[in-house]
């Protein structure tokens, strides 16, 4: 059959979807897929009393709505079903457990469900903080933060059927000892690139923070307040972290809870990845998407909703993913048990900016507001019929007793205890494309989207080009000027009518982004997945307010988007290759240029003993109180001791002067070793390089301002700088050198495995 598949819908199912033999060719076309699909879910039926002509006819309606492209299940199931594999459920959560055996247990089944192409969640908070005593050990706890990067070390090695590394979900809550740490985890973006991170805010903590007051640091393994800390502080660095790469997010965990359906089998402790499925330990959770662009008729006035697709669309949808639950081969029995037993599953839509634009709505408006309720309110409606009809062919959930369907009338006895979630829909809606991803507006009129190992595909928005043909406003040299810019908001050859419709995330204030969500998630069981763009130029007080506007509006939860504030993002729309290459290093210029040194500047000098003798740093700083320079001066250091010192303090300095971070400095320096090692007031000195770390963290970083010690001086040097050093005698080249002997000032030299100085005599082995 003619399938209606976009060039880049085929690509990606080529590259991930369709069967393959050993040699990696093709063994399968589209068709053959959704055939292989709708034959795998619809067998289901049979264990429920169906004949095989109505199994039969099942099998052809799932074929129709998935070959039409008005539903698809998540990626797993188009994968796997009908596959020996046959692990068809998008998202898992797991317990973590304070325990070495709980961890690495559930690192395993990680591994296993990760292989499958399913994606994992996970709140450490029952861990220990770092540092608290193991008493069967006697040792130290290494924390939830450490152990977050053995399970993003593992996701790492382990690909999803080859195509794709897995994704992970890491929840701490906001009342955990270490969530200060939890907070900053991923401000490397080149750390724990395999999480996804969350705050699990509680209803406390907000009451707290309104009020500027603090609150207690609970102790998981004691369950005991170990510290008080202000709820505003913890709130700031949550905002300044999300603002500066978008993570983490957070989840408002007691107002989940309040949703749980089933609130006997215990609360909710963590989601999937993307944070959209709050789920119970070991349950899994199967997803779908209704495709919103194909839900509409064109009519004399342009087009409307076909409510009457919709509602066929919905209950056939239902059907598929209740179906899914009974064909899952799952990859662990407590996982089957704890799946089966409520029987979740998360019908949720696609292509919603598309069909906003075929209605002629703008996104950022109150129109189209209300309209996401009612498309949702529908859709959850018509689902609710479906699986009370399938309650009663069927029968309920098994945890339905105690339930909040439970009542005495027996009229709420439902098949699945949550039937909606929005999920964000990325690959099937290339598939079920060219429309809009999930709930989310329009990235671009015109942009390129890196997949998997990072192909570009192009996607140019189909309506828009439409549109302009139509109306008569098309040009190459137009479109060229389109894919240059973000918006066309301001580009004058474009109709202004035109301009109100094609918005993009960039035109979108963070305040509509937040109500769209707020709206769909009325009508959500589960929770919403939906990005809040911010432009570049945003402020930490735009995402504060964002936050609280999204508690106010009873979101389940957000994350935040800050534009290029990170260094890789999946879409991407701007300018020319080289053009932006050209900008990129002019600016990186800019940055790094080192600043001009004032005529007067002041500092601290500390002494430290190494095991080279006493070394004395000197630090100063400019007017606006920021390390500018840093010298060194070691006894009567002479030789490669000397030159050695002098070159470190000039690179310190530049860095300094350049604005370079001063952790990265430290990090640098720190525990370089040399044959003489020392000791100084309790700690390790490995060597020169190490001392002089540990002198620019205690000045810069441990401590708020310069401090005036006994063992230090304060200096002014005036009229020398490393812009205009004075230069040192004229050196040999000297062979085995290690450092500068401690009694007379000397070469140490390293030989037969001591440290000798052949001026005086003195030894270290």
């Amino acid at each position: 059959m003619d399938l209606k598949l976009s060039p880049n819908a085929i690509k990606v199912l080529e590259r991930r979807y369709l069967r393959k033999d050993e040699e990696g060719k093709l063994i399968e076309t589209p068709e053959q897929m959704f055939t292989r699909v709708a034959s795998a879910i619809a067998i289901a039926d049979k264990q429920y009393g169906k004949t095989d002509q109505e199994v039969k006819k099942l099998q052809d309606s799932f074929f129709r709505i998935m070959t039409n492209l008005e539903f698809l299940p998540n990626s797993p199931c188009l994968m796997n079903a009908g596959k020996e594999l046959g692990q068809l459920s998008a998202c898992f959560t797991l317990p973590i457990e304070d325990s070495m055996e709980s961890i690495f247990e559930t690192l395993k089944v990680t591994s296993l469900i990760h292989k499958s192409g399913g994606g994992t969640g996970f709140n450490f908070s029952r861990l220990r903080p770092k540092n608290a005593v193991v008493k069967t050990t006697g040792g130290v706890a290494s924390g939830p933060i450490s152990f977050m990067r053995v399970y993003d070390a593992a996701t790492e090695a382990v690909k999803q059927g080859g195509t794709r590394r897995g994704a992970n979900m890491g929840i701490l809550r906001v009342d955990h000892p270490d969530i200060m740490e939890f907070i900053t985890c991923k401000e490397n973006n080149n750390q724990i690139n395999n999480f996804n991170i969350s705050v699990a805010i509680t209803d406390e903590f907000m009451f707290r923070l309104s009020r500027g007051e603090e609150y207690d640091l609970i102790d998981p393994h004691t369950h005991k307040p170990v510290q008080k800390i202000n709820a505003k502080e913890v709130f700031d660095l949550i905002v300044k972290q999300a603002h500066k790469n978008g993570e983490p997010g957070i989840i408002f965990i007691d107002r989940i809870n309040q949703y749980n359906p089933t609130p006997k089998l215990g609360k909710v402790e963590s989601t999937n990845p993307c944070g959209e499925q709050p789920l119970l330990p070991f349950e899994s959770c199967d997803l779908g998407s209704i495709n919103l662009d194909q839900m509409c008729i064109k009519t004399d006035a342009g087009c409307e909703i076909d409510w009457d697709r919709l509602k066929e669309v919905t209950a056939l949808a239902v059907h598929f993913l209740d179906n899914l639950i009974d064909v899952n081969k799952f990859p662990l029995p407590e996982i089957e048990k704890a799946t089966k037993a409520t029987r979740k599953i998360g019908l949720g839509v696609m292509g919603w900016a598309s069909l906003l634009i075929r209605l002629n709505i703008p996104y950022n408006s109150a129109e189209a507001v209300a309209l996401a309720e009612k498309v949702m309110a529908f859709i959850l409606d018509e689902a609710n019929k479906k699986s009370l009809e399938l309650g009663k062919t069927k029968g309920v959930f098994p945890a339905f007793k105690g339930s909040i369907y439970d009542k005495k009338d027996g009229s709420t006895r439902m098949r699945n205890a949550t039937l909606t979630t929005i999920a964000p829909t990325g690959t099937i809606s290339i598939i079920a494309g060219p429309c809009s991803s999930g709930i989310e507006p329009l990235f671009a009129i015109s942009y390129y989207r890196k997949v998997m190992d990072n192909d570009k595909l192009v996607e140019v928005e189909p309506l828009f080009e439409q549109v302009a043909r139509e109306r008569g406003f098309y040009s190459t040299k137009l479109m060229e000027k389109i894919a240059e810019s973000a918006s066309i908001r301001d580009i004058k050859e474009i109709p202004e009518d035109v301009r109100r419709v094609f918005v993009t995330s960039h035109d979108i204030s963070p305040e509509w982004h937040i109500r769209m969500q707020a709206a769909f998630q009325k009508y959500v069981h589960n929770a919403t997945s939906k990005t809040i763009n911010f432009p570049n130029e945003a402020t930490i007080e735009d995402v504060r307010k964002a936050y609280i506007l999204a508690f106010d509006l009873n979101c389940k939860g957000t994350t935040i988007y800050r534009d290029n504030s990170r260094e890789e993002q999946v879409l991407n729309v701007g300018k020319p290759k080289e053009k932006q290459e050209a900008k990129l290093i002019q600016d990186i210029k800019k940055e790094i240029a080192p600043r001009p040194r004032p005529e007067v500047i002041i500092g601290t000098t500390t002494k430290v003993s190494t095991g080279c003798g006493n070394l004395y740093v000197t630090i100063n700083v400019d007017e606006d109180g920021k390390p500018f320079e840093l010298f060194t001066q070691m006894g009567k250091a002479g030789g490669c001791a000397a030159s050695q010192l002098e070159a470190t303090g000039r690179l310190v300095s530049l860095a300094f002067r350049a604005g370079i971070e001063v952790k990265s400095i430290i990090e640098q320096l720190r525990n370089i070793r040399c044959p003489s090692p020392s000791w100084e007031k309790g700690q390790r000195i490995f060597s020169c390089a190490d001392a002089i770390a540990r002198v620019v963290e205690r000045r810069l970083v441990n401590t708020q301002a310069p401090v005036r010690l006994e063992a230090e001086s304060i200096t002014i040097p005036m009229k020398h700088s490393h812009d205009d050093q004075l230069q040192t005698s004229d050196l040999n080249e000297q062979v085995n050198i290690v450092g500068v002997c401690p009694d007379c000032g000397g070469a140490l030299r390293h030989e037969e495995g001591c440290v000798k100085c052949h001026a005086c005599g003195y030894s270290k082995c």
